[in-house]
């Protein structure tokens, strides 16, 4: 699994490259005063953003251990980004908070009870910006790593946690989420450009 998660880490950082220089053809070609010209992800400037986890997991010392991990960690990938995290019980009670708040990442325990970390993917893929699921496990094996990662989680993290491991993931998933999301709201902004809305 380790080969693939620095393939994977590595698209990322592959991608975050073509869109940077994808921009810059982009702003050579309007001019760089446009209205519609934004600085690309990785290069705007260094304002801070809140990035929002939730956890759900029925175990309170997961959301413990998290919230300390959030609160007292070097976010070295994401060093202007403030850590906020939401803990929940329940799926339901998940898909609350999910309805009111715009969240990119979710952690869910693998033995959600009632539910499944399957459940909550699936309703997942419902929201109109869907976050990426990071699913923890005590028994975070190979069948696990491969079921979740070919359904569509974005990882698994093996439980008890690592610090340095969740605060990599997290930073990653974050990166990966708020590229997409950049990407598609670029090319919204060129589509109205090109049809002259």
């Amino acid at each position: 699994m380790d080969w693939f998660r620095a393939e994977r880490d590595n698209a990322i950082q592959e991608n975050r490259s073509r869109c940077v220089v994808g921009q810059s053809l982009f702003i050579n070609q309007i001019g760089p005063h446009h209205p519609t010209v934004k600085k690309p992800p990785g290069i705007e400037t260094k304002a801070s953003s809140n990035v929002v986890v939730l956890s759900v997991s029925p175990m309170e010392e997961d959301h413990v251990f998290l919230e300390h991990v959030m609160n007292h960690s070097e976010w070295t990938l994401c060093p202007n980004s403030k850590w906020t995290i939401y803990s929940s019980c329940t799926l339901a009670s998940a898909l609350t908070i999910l309805r009111e708040i715009r969240i990119p990442i979710v952690v869910c325990e693998c033995d959600l009870a009632p539910g499944t970390w399957q459940e909550m993917l699936a309703q997942l893929a419902l929201l109109p910006n869907p976050p990426f699921l990071i699913v923890t496990s005590l028994l975070a094996d190979e069948q696990l790593w491969a079921e979740a990662l070919n359904i569509g989680a974005y990882d698994v993290l093996a439980k008890p946690f690592d610090r340095k491991e969740v605060i990599r993931i997290f930073s990653l998933a974050w990166l990966h989420w708020h590229d997409q999301h950049e990407i598609l709201y670029e090319n919204m902004k060129l589509l109205k450009l090109s049809s002259g809305m």
